[in-house]
């Protein structure tokens, strides 16, 4: 018997509908699954095999087959577990009832529980944008499911709750958020207005921060460099709610969203070390290409302290800073992340520097 189910895929910051088709047919017992998908897809044949059993439900020893369509697009995540499991208890006729057009995101533990996944909220804004209104995802991830409007968010806590819901034996209730983004001050660890002395620098980032400017300050360790750079972000506008978006999305495709904080307010601040690697600074990686330290500092700034120490490695920035875009191209795609930045550099004088002004 054949089974349906919708879920979603991640290509840079956006998203795309991934249709799980599951097939159980007679033969040897086998669980295969095609459709271009790393190791942490592949992996789920485990991990559903023992959410399914430890759910109390039947593992079905048949030949079966799942496909994750479209099969030309590669697929990276565990997101996948969920959709996987329901539609195979779907096709294995252990789930009556229909799980419509709604979206189905989540990882599960061997004990059946969902766990939390990373890169919720694109997902969410895909399904919406293709017209899907339910969106099923883990408990964890409900609060910044709930930031796309318009959309009904379900929390899902367990495999087995899903299945009861499916069946019109336990309902489960969708997530009510609350107000998310409103106009109440932001407080920054590093105040602007806390900082002491230095007028004539301190006058410079207001006017960088008005313009949108870059800035590279020269001084003696110690003259405040760092501190006034940190301080910055508090004197730049507030973020709209679409840049808030935009940023949450940032760090939600890199797994670096705060679980307390499913909407990022603050204008981010990101001060890579020196020994920071290329990849590091724009992005990369092996099966799927996470966002870099640019990409983590767009709509706020990012300081590189010890300018010089970086070396060739500031050759990477250029094309950023002038395009206001990062693309990433790789063996197994390409993929372009926003890269709209205040750089904000620091060094200090160098020694050649020092001993002329001694001579004369």
């Amino acid at each position: 018997m054949l089974a349906k189910v919708l879920s979603c895929a991640m290509v840079g910051l956006e998203g795309l509908l991934v249709e799980v088709e599951v097939d159980i047919a007679l033969g040897l017992p086998s669980f295969t699954v095609v459709g271009l998908g790393d190791t942490a897809v592949q992996e789920s044949r485990e991990r559903v095999r023992a959410a399914v059993r430890n759910s109390g439900m039947s593992f079905p020893m048949k030949r079966l087959t799942v496909n994750l369509a479209p099969a030309d697009l590669r697929k990276a995540g565990p997101s996948y577990d969920l959709p996987i499991a329901l539609g195979l208890l779907l096709a294995s006729e252990q789930v009556l009832g229909e799980p419509g057009d709604a979206v189905f995101i989540g990882e599960l533990g061997l004990d059946g529980s969902l766990r939390h996944i990373d890169g919720v909220l694109p997902m969410v804004a895909v399904a919406r944008q293709h017209g899907k209104q339910i969106v099923y995802v883990p408990a964890e991830d409900a609060a910044e499911a709930a930031l796309v409007e318009g959309m009904t968010i379900i929390p899902v806590t367990t495999l087995a709750e899903l299945v009861r819901h499916i069946s019109g034996e336990q309902r489960l209730k969708p997530f009510l958020a609350d107000a998310q983004f409103n106009g109440e001050m932001i407080e920054y660890p590093t105040d602007f207005r806390h900082v002491q002395g230095q007028e004539h620098v301190k006058r410079a980032l207001e006017v960088a921060a008005a313009g949108g400017h870059n800035v590279i300050m020269t001084g003696s360790p110690g003259a405040g460099k760092t501190l006034m750079a940190r301080a910055l972000v508090s004197i730049l506008p507030p973020m709209t709610l679409n840049e808030a978006l935009e940023v949450t999305k940032i760090y939600s495709v890199a797994g670096q969203l705060p679980k307390e904080t499913p909407l990022i307010r603050q204008r981010p601040f990101c001060a890579p070390h020196h020994t920071t690697s290329l990849a590091g600074l724009v992005g990369g990686g092996a099966s799927r290409i996470k966002p870099g330290m640019i990409t983590l500092a767009h709509r706020g700034v990012l300081f590189l302290d010890e300018l010089p120490e970086f070396g060739a490695k500031l050759e990477v920035l250029r094309q950023p800073l002038e395009d206001r875009i990062v693309t990433l191209s790789r063996a197994n795609g390409s993929v372009t992340y926003p890269a709209s930045i205040m750089l904000i550099a620091a060094q200090n004088p160098c020694l050649q520097g020092l001993h002329q002004k001694y001579q004369k």
